[in-house]
């Protein structure tokens, strides 16, 4: 028998290799149509008896990236019980067969395809950078239905198990291995022999120590517990609803999601109800689109020499950024003495993301001090990452014109100044792009990426090219001032700092704000980014009657050079970088609610203001950028789709 997607070699020693490959996708997943060719071949091979099974993937990208989300739009209660039933039911079929199985993991593995993997005896994953194993479903507000419940804590035990499902955290080839979710972890070079030997070796398959097989049975009500408690310390139940509902399964009906009763508040249909589960679904499509922005196949640029012109917490951060994802990277400032400290910064960075000695030497000789910028000559970007002056802007780029390749993308790393200003001093204004990373760069995903009036359009598909090479998702937006995520967050800071003069406390300032879903208080924020920053971002950004004076606190705080977390004292007090927050008073649900609302509405109608003056191409992209920029609750689907819900 043939298929479409699924491919069967039987070896000269009784192996058969079972492979997928999606002619009509890039990466493997789990349509339906998939799934049903699936069953076929688990009858095929049921007809041949193999001595052995070995599952892998036909792409170089990885093995499969789990369910097809494309089927999860719109999807109704009897669609969603339909579609988890067929995996459950599936998996458990190829789990029960007499025969042994094997998946052989190279790059990723995520959602139902862990779960394939799980419902194998054996699993083999291949020691590169690329080879992430993960159950990411609560991300899109649903769980692992499939039997990911039910094998992985039985696996890894249910604190890693747990862990694992309940943050959607991905694992690493090494990290899978040591955790017992790997049975090896070998080199590329010899994943196919290693696959072969273990599939018929007849080894026991893994089992974890016996207290963790306790916590699996008498002792699980401990596990639910803790983990109940750990979930609730960063999301909110009627928020995020499928934590809660992951435990209940795990913990009362065994991993089984079909076991749970329609009725109660954490079944699939409950879920697939939620509001939540449809805005989370619609944040990964606008995730998705954002990456489409930096895939431009006909466009030959590749970048392999980063210049970054500035070496303070942005330049500094961004050019190890740069090194950790591979590329080399010059890095400019008036000493070494003004070098150094971003220099140390980069080793924590890659000590905390590489853990290996080797890889870390390998990253930090890609970061070179270069306080002369000769690398400016050799550079295919450069990233110029200076104090926010204009002048001082406009003489480096006119010297870098003159110094740089005809063909390197001169950058701007300006928060609120407008690119064109800048371009005015360049003799060819149409090489200046706007490159603009969030602080911490480490942590923030979205990248704006600036055009100007006269910005030649290559160079900026060519800028978000590059900015999807470092694994960031790239923004096209407009020269406006502040662009995207600046302008909308102003004149929410600014309303944050207003109540504040009105006599309510910053700490019941943020819980409204959190209690709204954001993932930082916009005094803490405030204080984070440095009151001075703020400030000047708000002199700029923040429209008003003629002659507004901004917030008075403000004002005090910045003329007793109190500038917030960084200098130890702001709005709050800091020790050891935590802000010293004081009980608030009890304030009503209901005025909390109010509160919130009222904090968050100028940054909504901010957001329209930018969509109606064409600064992104839509409210879908406006949307995208403020969740990923700003960390605009994802669970309301971004800030004009919560403006049109509630309006409808």
């Amino acid at each position: 028998m043939s298929f479409t997607y699924w491919s069967l070699e039987h070896d000269a020693d009784g192996i058969t290799w079972v492979t997928l490959d999606r002619p009509d996708a890039s990466a493997n997943t789990l349509a339906s149509f998939v799934m049903d060719e699936l069953s076929l071949v688990l009858d095929v091979l049921d007809e041949v008896r193999p001595r052995g099974v070995v599952f892998r993937s036909g792409k170089s990208a990885g093995f499969i990236a789990g369910a097809d989300i494309e089927e999860f739009k719109g999807m109704d209660a009897a669609t969603g019980r339909r579609l988890m039933q067929r995996g459950w039911d599936l998996y458990n079929r190829l789990a029960a067969v007499k025969y042994p199985t094997l998946a052989l993991i190279r790059g990723h593995c995520m959602g139902g395809g862990l779960e394939l993997a799980l419902a194998c005896r054996y699993r083999v994953v291949v020691d590169e950078p690329g080879t992430r194993l993960a159950l990411p479903e609560v991300k899109l507000g649903i769980v692992p239905g499939w039997g990911g419940m039910l094998r992985l804590p039985k696996l890894v035990g249910p604190a890693a198990g747990l862990d694992m499902m309940l943050t959607g955290r991905a694992v690493d080839a090494r990290r899978a291995k040591k955790m017992g979710l790997a049975d090896e972890c070998v080199p590329p070079r010899v994943m196919t022999q290693a696959a072969k030997m273990l599939v018929v070796s007849g080894r026991p398959a893994h089992r974890p120590p016996l207290m963790q097989h306790l916590f699996n049975g008498p002792l699980r009500s401990i596990v639910a517990k803790k983990a109940k408690a750990t979930v609730a310390e960063k999301a909110k139940l009627e928020q995020y609803p499928a934590p809660y509902a992951l435990i209940d399964m795990w913990q009362n009906y065994g991993g089984n999601a079909m076991a749970v009763p329609a009725s109660s508040p954490t079944s699939l249909d409950a879920l697939i109800a939620s509001p939540t589960t449809a805005n989370l679904v619609r944040v990964f499509f606008l995730q998705e689109r954002l990456k489409s922005f930096g895939k431009m196949d006909d466009l030959k640029f590749q970048a392999q020499h980063v210049h970054v012109i500035g070496a303070g917490v942005m330049g500094g951060d961004i050019a190890a950024w740069c090194a950790l994802r591979g590329l080399r990277v010059t890095l400019q400032d008036q000493s070494m003495a003004r070098i150094a400290p971003a220099i140390q910064r980069a080793r924590q960075l890659f000590e905390r993301n590489l853990k290996e000695a080797r890889l870390v030497r390998q990253a930090m000789d890609r970061l070179l001090p270069d306080p002369q910028g000769q690398g400016v000559a050799r550079a295919d970007v450069i990233i110029e990452a200076i104090f926010e002056n204009l002048e001082a802007k406009q003489k480096l780029f006119v010297d870098l014109e003159t110094r740089a390749r005809p063909d390197a993308i001169l950058a701007s790393n300006t928060s609120s100044l407008r690119l064109s200003d800048i371009a005015l001093a360049l003799r060819q204004p149409h090489r200046l792009v706007g490159i603009h990373f969030f602080n911490p760069v480490a942590q923030m995903s979205l990248v704006e990426v600036v055009r100007s009036a006269v910005t030649q359009p290559e160079l900026a598909d060519q800028a978000a090219v590059f900015v999807r090479k470092l694994d960031k998702l790239p923004l096209p937006v407009a020269d406006a001032p502040g662009f995207l995520v600046n302008a909308v967050l102003a004149p929410y800071l600014e309303e944050a700092m207003r109540c504040v003069d009105e006599g309510i406390a910053p700490e019941v300032v943020d819980r409204a704000a959190t209690d709204f879903g954001m993932p930082m208080g916009p005094i803490e924020l405030a204080d984070t980014v440095g009151l001075d920053i703020a400030a000047m971002v708000g002199t700029q950004l923040v429209s008003g009657p003629k002659g507004t004076q901004p917030p008075q606190r403000l004002g005090e705080l910045l003329a007793a050079k109190h500038l917030g977390k960084k200098s130890g004292q702001g709005y709050y007090t800091y020790e050891n970088g935590k802000p010293i927050k004081r009980p608030a008073a009890e304030v009503p649900p209901g005025e909390l609610l109010e509160l919130g609302e009222r904090l968050i509405q100028p940054m909504l109608t901010a957001a329209e203001a930018i969509v109606a003056a064409g600064v992104v191409v839509d409210a879908d992209a406006a949307d995208a950028g403020v969740i990923f920029g700003t960390g605009f609750a994802p669970f309301r689907g971004g800030p004009l789709h919560y403006l049109n819900s509630r309006q409808g």
